[in-house]
């Protein structure tokens, strides 16, 4: 296997054809702060914002991390383009044309690329991009966009869980960059972790007890997950989700994706320093990808608080989205008369 070390911020760096693995100095991990019952405690409320793609870009082909000036040049970029669209003249929402959000001023992609300097956050393929979809898995990202489709939506149930604000698009599992609300607080007692977003403010209570799953008939929409520990490291097993749950990650995926219920995802949670949590996450999906993939998010602790997130203001968001269809319905029963 061809293995290189690098060292970043202080740590040493592995990097294998499975990716980077976190080797942390004895002097590192006697820093890294423990609960009263000795386990390592990952409580706090940890930023995950990145220029970092999910997948690496083409053109960057077999380039896995960037220099110190190409993250500093790319970086800069966002700084620059973020400075002018906060100084740009407003513009009226126009349809067909530039639909969306109100303006830059709600986003919240970040400005900085993760400190591994990765290309990408795919560390496995080694090529840093998600496997082929399955032929399943193309027809559900298509059958599947929602707001996103030309049509108007003529139900709710032709809307997405993001649409509907029951689930957050980078709320997870597995929790991916993505737009604004980029914070996850984590609780944690001796039988129970809770991974709260701030995206939906959606809340998985995860016990620790080795109780035994929920019945593959009862799906949820956060799937059913289970945790325990493998040295420092928290693991969490999430199975059982909704059929109607379609991850579909960032939106630089271009919508290309639509997981089934079948999707197993695992994600390893370790403390890494006082200020860093690396969140790793392994999605297993046979009906959605040819094979299983792995990315590696490092996350940054913040003392900013967390707010509310109201998803449709006022709760109008869906009948405003909906009503394109009922004028359609409207028009259609007129002619007939």
């Amino acid at each position: 296997m061809n293995i290189r070390v690098f060292v970043l911020s202080g740590l040493a760096i592995t990097v294998a054809m499975v990716g980077i693995v976190w080797i942390v100095p004895a002097d590192a991990q006697s820093a890294v702060p423990r609960t009263a019952w000795g386990e390592p405690d990952l409580q706090g409320i940890w930023d995950f914002r990145t220029i970092t793609p999910l997948q690496r870009p083409k053109e960057l082909a077999d380039q896995e991390f960037l220099t110190e000036d190409e993250a500093s040049s790319r970086e800069q970029v966002v700084v620059d383009r973020n400075a002018e669209l906060l100084n740009a003249p407003p513009r009226r929402t126009e349809a067909g044309k530039n639909v969306g959000a109100y303006n830059n001023f709600w986003m919240d992609r970040g400005t900085t690329v993760v400190g591994t300097r990765r290309t990408s956050l795919i560390v496995d393929p080694p090529n840093g991009r998600l496997p082929s979809m399955t032929e399943s898995g193309k027809g559900r990202a298509d059958a599947g966009l929602g707001s996103f489709s030309d049509d108007a939506a003529w139900s709710y149930t032709d809307l997405t869980t993001a649409d509907r604000c029951i689930l957050g698009f980078n709320a997870g599992p597995p929790i991916t960059p993505a737009g604004y609300n980029q914070n996850m607080q984590l609780f944690q007692t001796s039988d129970y972790v809770v991974i709260l977003n701030e995206m939906i403010h959606n809340a998985r209570i995860i016990p620790l007890d080795g109780r035994p799953r929920l019945d593959d008939g009862i799906p949820q929409w956060s799937g059913d997950s289970r945790g325990h520990w493998e040295g420092d490291t928290l693991v969490i097993e999430t199975t059982t989700f909704n059929d109607q749950r379609q991850w579909r990650g960032p939106p630089s995926l271009g919508l290309g994706a639509a997981t089934s219920q079948n999707m197993k995802v695992v994600e390893r949670l370790t403390r890494v320093d006082a200020d860093t949590l690396e969140y790793r996450f392994t999605v297993i999906d046979p009906e959605t990808w040819a094979s299983s993939w792995t990315a590696s998010v490092p996350m940054r602790r913040t003392d900013q608080l967390m707010y509310e997130f109201a998803c449709h203001e006022g709760n109008y968001g869906l009948t405003n989205m909906l009503a394109g269809a009922r004028a359609e319905e409207a028009a259609s029963e007129a002619v007939t008369q």
